[in-house]
């Protein structure tokens, strides 16, 4: 593989990849802050997008009143149901740092969403993450114990990140991305 994914190849860089220290667009905390991640490469080619794409992800990152813990082992559950190694070596570090077990790590890698390991609220959220990505729309029982543990925003956050991450899992395999040696909590700072 190579840091310049299948799909781009042939085509010219974008400016905001090759001169991003230059573009002005890219803001103070754009692909220049991000620059170790091929990833952050591959979404600068969309110029326009790609600032607010950074402050959207830092948001989602930073600005939650969704659980860090719940998030990232949302995260984790996208990664492993869209089989996209990519998300899962960056996010890995980062669900450990915000209190994710061994034991829960393995457990996701394992697709056992209801291991012992797991709280029942966080059993919840991988059955939710699971029928959203799976299904679209999650059953009505699924809902029901969700929103039992969850307030409203906490649910549409949830779904946000879903979201964020099943689009970045999307680019990663059909980029055929390489996987970069993680950041862990650094990508709180190249995040916004």
């Amino acid at each position: 593989m190579t840091p310049y994914p299948s799909v781009l190849r042939g085509n010219r860089e974008s400016p905001a990849v090759r001169e991003p220290r230059r573009r002005p667009s890219a803001g103070p905390r754009g692909l220049q802050a991000a620059a170790p991640l091929n990833f952050f490469r591959v979404m600068a080619h969309a110029e326009t997008t790609f600032p607010d794409w950074m402050r959207w992800g830092g948001t989602l990152l930073k600005d939650l009143a969704l659980d860090p813990l719940l998030r990232e082992i949302a995260i984790l559950r996208v990664a492993g149901l869209s089989d996209v190694g990519y998300e899962w070596v960056q996010h890995e570090p980062i669900a450990r740092s915000v209190g994710a077990t061994d034991e829960m790590v393995r457990a996701l890698g394992r697709d056992e969403i209801e291991a012992g390991c797991f709280s029942p609220d966080q059993r919840a959220v991988l059955r939710f993450t699971t029928e959203v990505v799976r299904d679209v729309r999650p059953s009505d029982d699924t809902v029901t114990a969700l929103t039992g543990l969850l307030t409203p925003r906490e649910v549409v956050e949830l779904l946000m990140v879903i979201g964020q991450y099943m689009m970045i899992a999307r680019v990663a395999a059909a980029t055929d991305l390489e996987v970069d040696k993680p950041m862990g909590a650094a990508v709180y700072r190249a995040a916004g």
